[in-house]
């Protein structure tokens, strides 16, 4: 039988970390409509885009077509609905079956369970339709069936891909700690490493084990399908697969490669200390057929010399210590090739893959770029180095300049004096607390409208827009004392700084970068939480450290307790409440941008997802169409907001009752309602006053760094009274 499916809607599954980069892969294959949730990728596409997403995705586990979703209202509707799909489209009575069940709910608590009523119902629908009944096949079935149940919802998909796409074939050996095919695929990507090779540039494993990212760095400079030489896919016995299709899909791979190795012109060279892993990594070659193009040695790393070429990518993924005890054997490691980078390797790139950060510093090197992956369950970063200067060098080398020649006019150290000032009076407090990232400075000096923000050793300035009365000539002459003023404090900061204008955004238009450059983000630390911090691409930097106090009030009052965040931005709240214990936890907003930062600001925590959600929603339907309750609430919307997404404009003093009361409806009865907003006009409805216990709890959320500026906010904690008006 010929597929009858043309453009329809698919779910590429991956790794967690790896959603946006899956999605512009697939996104260069032809899928349309991509939409990214945790560890999967929604997209539409025709059969011939699915075809190429199984042998061509370096990032995917699966690829899978939805056949039917319902909700889940007790186990039976497993068997029952699993019966109504049309399976005799797909298989027959004489092929083997195997099911995966994925997820738990009240109704279904053991995945085995779920899997066997699924199948149950696949061969109840066959048998009444052919008289037979497929066999299972849990090792290698003709079809490959998986339910995915999620808040509720059940997606019932088939399975096309078969056995999971990260195993290219090539590895029948490994070493102790190997990277899955993916992962390694996702490390040489946010390396940059297709551009690279591009440029003919060369690259190095000094650590290589089972020559993993080797052969996919290979793979990727010959423009091989990763999948080229598996004999089988989960389409293979499908009824509706199209083998023609496939066949030309294959070929005209198969020419790539040809073409591909034909040209394939680098130096791509692994190293280790082990001599018996090298035979594992031999042979992997030799099965990629890539032994031509990939040599390898036994060379530890204290006998390293200086770089064969002058450019090039050196990627490792060392060692980083499981157990206990560990990590003090790990230093030397670290330090030496801390050492060989700094030494031998300047001009290159250099990527390293670790869990462990305090190993990372022993490289004495700054990065220029980090993102957060996971290696298996272990929360991982991969470090991207363009400077091979040691970090303590460039301390040095910054302390040792002289002071600025010109000398600061009469202004600009009158604004020096406020800085350092402030610095004064806020140092004690900062020690005391522990706070890395406060607000310096905020329009002390009405004629320098700035707000000055520390974030950790970085310094962030945003301009206010000017008021009509001023010129835009005169604007920027201050704005240029701001900016000297701002390099003469921060020359001992190793950080950089960063300079904004802001104004009133409205719409999308507070979601959009405001930088088309490469994205700069730290790692802020706030008690014990982690957040990600982008000094760069959008006027917000992901944190409101004027939020600080408060969000450990929520944290404190989310303890054992349901915890709902309404416009959660990138759910900094959340993340306190979920370490400070919070038995659950839902976000909510309408930016996917905001979302995915939220997203990993959860990973750089270790928040279970699977307690604590993140959902894309406009807020204001979603409190009319939801019927859940929570313990604990946060409202914190914005002052004005007409963003497309939205039915209608939201204008924070006008419908802040509305909001209020249908928030006040998902509370359970002793639950507390944490409203917050940042008009500095607010005021509020008398009618909510006197329906509702409300208490101006401002002063307690402000820190001392905030203290100067009293209107930054308003916090209201709102409980429910016995009845109306009492």
């Amino acid at each position: 039988m010929q597929s009858t499916i043309s453009q329809t809607g698919w779910i590429a599954t991956c790794p967690k970390g790896m959603e946006l980069l899956l999605a512009d892969e697939l996104c260069a294959m032809g899928a349309k409509a991509l939409k990214q949730t945790v560890a999967a990728v929604n997209f539409e596409a025709d059969l011939e885009v699915a075809y190429t997403a199984c042998l061509w995705s370096r990032l995917a586990n699966r690829i899978l077509l939805p056949l039917h979703s319902f909700k889940l209202h007790s186990a039976d509707d497993l068997h029952q609905q699993c019966g109504e799909i049309a399976w005799e489209k797909h298989l027959t009575a004489e092929q083997s079956i195997a099911v995966d069940f994925i997820g738990t709910s009240r109704h279904v608590d053991n995945s085995m369970y779920g899997a066997q009523l699924i199948k149950d119902g696949v061969v109840d629908r066959i048998r009444r339709i052919e008289g037979g009944r497929p066999n299972v096949d849990t090792k290698a079935p003709d079809i490959r069936i998986q339910a995915r149940q999620h808040k509720g919802q059940v997606t019932i998909c088939l399975d096309i891909s078969g056995e999971s796409l990260h195993r290219r074939g090539y590895r029948t050996g490994q070493g102790s700690a190997p990277l899955k095919e993916n992962l390694a695929a996702a490390l040489l990507l946010r390396a940059g490493w297709p551009a690279i090779a591009k440029q003919g540039a060369a690259l190095i494993d000094p650590m290589c084990g089972s020559a993993t990212l080797l052969i996919e760095a290979a793979m990727m400079a010959a423009d091989i399908a990763p999948r080229l030489s598996r004999q089988h896919f989960g389409f293979s016995h499908w009824l509706q697969h199209d083998k023609a299709l496939w066949e030309s899909v294959a070929s005209r791979a198969q020419a790539r490669r040809t073409a591909g190795l034909e040209a394939l012109d680098l130096d791509i060279r692994g190293y280790d200390a082990n001599p018996r892993v090298l035979e594992v990594s031999r042979l992997n070659i030799e099965n990629a057929g890539l032994d031509e193009h990939i040599r390898i040695a036994h060379k530890p790393l204290d006998q390293f010399g200086k770089a064969t070429a002058e450019t090039g990518l050196l990627i490792t993924n060392p060692p980083y210590g499981a157990r206990l005890g560990e990590m003090d054997q790990l230093i030397p490691l670290y330090q030496k090739l801390g050492a060989v980078l700094q030494k031998n390797f300047k001009g290159w790139r250099a990527a390293i893959f670790t869990g462990n950060l305090d190993l990372a510093r022993q490289l004495d090197l700054s990065p220029t770029k980090q993102y957060s992956l996971f290696n298996g369950t272990i929360p991982c970063k991969l470090l991207v180095f363009d400077n091979m200067q040691s970090k303590s060098a460039q301390i040095a080398e910054r302390l040792s300049k002289p002071a600025p020649l010109q000398p600061l006019t009469e202004e600009a150290q009158m604004v020096l004096n406020r800085l350092q000032k402030n610095h004064r009076r806020l140092n004690s407090w900062r020690k005391k607390s522990g706070v890395s990232c406060y607000r310096l400075y905020d329009a002390d000096i009405p004629e320098y409208a700035v707000a000055i923000d520390i974030y950790e050793q970085s310094v962030h300035v945003q301009e206010y827009a000017a008021p009509s009365t001023i010129t835009e000539k005169i604007a920027k002459q201050r704005f240029e004392t701001v900016k000297q003023v701002v390099k003469a404090y921060a020359k001992n900061l190793e950080g950089k700084i960063y300079y904004k204008e802001r104004r009133r955004q409205k719409g999308d238009t507070q979601y959009q970068r405001i930088s088309q450059g490469s994205s700069e983000t730290i790692e802020a630390r706030e008690g014990t939480a982690r957040f990600e911090i982008n000094l760069s691409d959008y006027l917000d930097t992901g944190l409101f450290l004027d939020h600080r106090p408060l969000r450990c009030m929520l944290g404190e009052l989310a303890q054992g307790k349901s915890f709902l965040n309404l416009f959660c931005y990138t759910a900094a709240a959340s993340v306190q409440a979920a370490l400070a214990g919070a038995d659950s936890s839902l976000s909510i907003d309408m930016s996917n941008t905001y979302l995915d930062w939220a997203q990993r600001n959860f990973s750089l925590n270790g928040i279970d997802a699977s307690k604590h959600s993140l959902l894309r929603a406009d807020c204001l339907k979603w409190l009319d169409s939801d019927s859940q309750t929570f313990d604990v609430i946060f409202l914190d919307p914005p002052t004005f907001s007409n963003s497309k997404k939205m039915d209608s404009s939201l204008d924070i003093q006008r419908d802040h009752p509305e909001l209020i009361r249908k928030s006040m409806a998902k509370l359970n009865p002793d639950g507390k309602l944490i409203f917050s907003n940042n008009f500095r006009k607010f005021k509020m409805d008398e009618l909510i006053a006197r329906q509702f216990d409300c208490e101006n709890m401002t002063p307690q959320t402000l820190d001392m760094d905030f203290e100067r500026n009293p209107r930054i906010h308003n916090v209201w904690l709102i409980t429910k009274r016995s009845s109306f008006g009492a």
